[in-house]
């Protein structure tokens, strides 16, 4: 007989709508801390103009402000969708947040310490982990050493680096893990990407994430928006594949056509068109084409070169 786990809700939904329960903390909890590396302890969860919920607010991002036992806040946001600037998003959240949390007149040793969590669903950047990390930090350009708080600033600010004054961020690229779970963290990453948490699992809060978010326990009312929130991702999904090979199509097509036409022609204009779209999408043989056409004409193997990039011994074995 085989036995079948139970689907678990999705840790947006969760964050969403069941996360910001008191009875859930320990959820949410035992996440932050396992990536944080250190005990967090929710006192609440906070609203603020960032994140308050409107009918503009798009169904695939999900942001919550989270204040911990330290006084640090911390944003907890997931992203579906794929946006270019996500990096400038980070940054303007953050500065919302710093500048929404200080009082008027208030000295600059208030200024809360930010930490953000970005649980992602695309490809943002280039790297070849899945879970990164941000600070700040100053270099010595001369000495090469960090500057560090004097006795005074760490007595004054309750801190003990300039690094944990300052916003920290947190990313975690999740279609990147490959489902091997080797540490504690890498069982809520399992967790986040397929939405299971294996029996075997011992990461703090995947306990209580087991039992609470099973999607049997999803009250009857709550089901007919769960399956339209899955929809709505799948929809965006399959949108967001459907322009990726639309683009992947056409500029293969292009190619295809400025080879044709640069063949069959070998016209001036169909040698610029195979040197732009050789440089764009790396097609030698077109520039080569051209370049045969150029030294056949009697062309000087310097213009040859400054026309199509090719280097003077390639040009030479034509």
């Amino acid at each position: 007989m085989v036995i079948t786990r139970q689907k678990h809700i999705r840790f947006d939904w969760a964050v969403k709508k069941m996360l910001r329960s008191k009875a859930n903390f320990g959820i949410l909890e035992g996440f932050l801390s396992e990536l944080i590396k250190e005990d967090i302890k929710i006192i609440d969860i906070l609203e603020s103009e960032g994140n308050k919920e409107s009918a503009n607010d798009k169904s695939n991002r999900v942001d919550m402000l989270v204040k911990d036992s330290k006084d640090q806040l911390i944003i907890v946001e997931i992203q579906n969708t794929r946006e270019l600037d996500y990096f400038y998003k980070i940054l303007y959240n953050t500065s919302k947040v710093v500048t929404e949390h200080i009082r008027v007149g208030e000295p600059y040793k208030y200024v809360k310490k930010v930490i953000t969590v970005s649980v992602i669903y695309f490809d943002l950047g280039q790297g070849q982990d899945y879970v990164y990390y941000g600070g700040t930090y100053f270099k010595g350009i001369h000495r090469n050493d960090t500057l560090e708080l004097s006795e005074t600033q760490k007595e004054l600010f309750k801190r003990q680096t300039v690094t944990a004054i300052y916003p920290e961020h947190y990313i975690i690229k999740v279609n990147d893990f490959d489902d091997i779970a080797k540490d504690t963290l890498d069982e809520w990453v399992y967790f986040l990407k397929n939405s299971d948490i294996k029996d075997e699992f011992k990461a703090k809060g995947l306990s209580e994430a087991r039992e609470k978010l099973k999607e049997i326990n999803l009250p009857e009312e709550e089901l007919p928006a769960y399956r339209h929130f899955l929809d709505q991702l799948r929809d965006e999904a399959s949108a967001a594949d459907t322009i990726r090979f639309e683009s992947e199509y056409g500029k293969r097509k292009a190619r295809e056509e400025g080879l044709a036409e640069g063949k069959a022609e070998g016209k001036a204009e169909g040698k610029a068109e195979g040197k732009a779209e050789g440089k764009a999408e790396g097609v030698k043989e077109g520039l080569l084409l051209a370049a045969a056409a150029m030294k056949k004409n009697g062309a000087a193997v310097d213009l040859i070169m400054q026309s199509t990039g090719l280097s003077k011994e390639e040009i030479d074995n034509l």
